[in-house]
């Protein structure tokens, strides 16, 4: 019987990013990732791609954020740009060895290079849009993700593979499956105007007639496991408080709370985190706006990782991402990020022009 870290390499180079032959496939990864790495290598080499590994550290990251000026900030290497523009595939692993790596590190520095690079974010989303990119996010289990979801390495590692289905003997299958339960969301979602979000220390209402509900079905990540789209820009009114700690590149803001007003954040609270969160939103002027609105209906997923791979696809949530919307849902927000926020709503209720589709964490209406 096949490892699941074999199993995971075929799904993810036979599922996920169905590479073809002379594809060009870049893998980010740390090299705790080494034996995934490896078996990655042989998916591909096996259906006549590419592999392309760029290994890095937190370390490195961490240096270059300490010691670089504003010149090597707002620098963009033109070797970036050609490799977001020329790759046919680009899988990322996550495998962080560090979870805390960017604790210390000045938020104005991480400002000053997300703005720098929106030019990179801009050619990604546009590729992928088009079908141009193929790409995967997807995890491998290390002693640190482990440390940071409240795990045993051993129960983490199980978590992570129950997640993606590689317990299974087809999991393959299993995802196609998914796939077809979430279009049927999505064809009942594809005919509403407004929807509501009602819970505690919640009452948001948000458009979503003429945008595109996209079907995140384990391709574009793994674990998939949710239908989103981005609401109309300026449709966004009311409050929500998310359950769940907000993190963005290793920094935890808790008890997020937001206001809006003609789609834009007017008020942000936060228990812990608070500068941060507000130093962020003034990153640009698509920092205040939510490019993305979505559902997580990956019922294996049932904890809170301070992972947003999982944590986003959690079954009974909501999350809402404030900054770049995905063009193909036809939303028009751009930014240099794109910071996803996760809601429970297992006691939460969701209306669709005025009628209740979804109670207690799932939709109560016939599909």
């Amino acid at each position: 019987m096949a490892s699941p870290v074999r199993k995971l390499a075929d799904l993810i180079a036979g599922y996920s990013v169905e590479v073809r032959k002379s594809d060009d496939v870049v893998i980010r990864a740390t090299m705790a990732a080494m034996p995934l790495l490896v078996e990655l290598y042989r998916a591909i080499v096996e259906r006549g791609g590419y592999p392309i590994p760029m290994l890095t550290d937190e370390l490195l990251i961490e240096t270059f954020y300490r010691y670089a000026d504003d010149e090597v900030l707002k620098h963009v290497s033109p070797i970036e740009k050609f490799i977001q523009e020329k790759a046919n595939v680009m899988i990322r692993i996550l495998s962080d060895t560090h979870t805390k790596f960017m604790s210390s590190i000045d938020p104005e520095k991480v400002k000053i290079a997300n703005a720098a690079r929106i030019e990179l974010t801009k050619i990604f989303l546009e590729r992928s849009a088009k079908k141009e990119l193929r790409w995967t996010v997807a995890p491998y289990p290390t002693k640190a993700l482990a440390q940071e979801a409240g795990m045993s390495f051993f129960e983490y590692e199980e978590f992570v593979y129950r997640a993606c289905a590689v317990h299974l003997d087809d999991p393959i299958s299993f995802w196609k499956k998914k796939g077809e339960e979430q279009k049927k969301i999505i064809e009942l979602l594809s005919k509403v105007s407004e929807l509501r979000f009602v819970a505690e220390d919640t009452d948001l209402t948000v458009r979503v007639d003429g945008r595109v509900w996209v079907n995140d079905d384990g391709h574009e990540n793994m674990p998939g496991g949710e239908v989103f789209t981005a609401p109309i820009e300026d449709s966004v009114e009311g409050r929500i408080r998310f359950t769940y700690p907000a993190i963005w590149r290793g920094v935890e803001v808790e008890d997020v709370m937001l206001v809006f007003r003609k789609g834009e954040v007017v008020e942000a609270r936060a228990r812990r985190g608070e500068e941060f969160l507000r130093r962020i939103l003034e990153t640009d002027e698509g920092a205040k706006r939510v490019g993305e609105l979505a559902f997580g209906l990956n019922y294996y997923i049932d904890k809170f990782t301070k992972n947003i791979l999982f944590d986003e696809k959690i079954g009974g949530t909501i999350h809402m991402a404030l900054g770049a919307a995905y063009p193909e849902t036809g939303g028009k927000n751009v930014s240099a990020i794109h910071w996803d926020m996760i809601k429970d709503m297992k006691r939460g209720k969701v209306f669709a022009d005025g009628d209740l589709i979804y109670e207690n964490g799932k939709f109560v209406v016939e599909l």
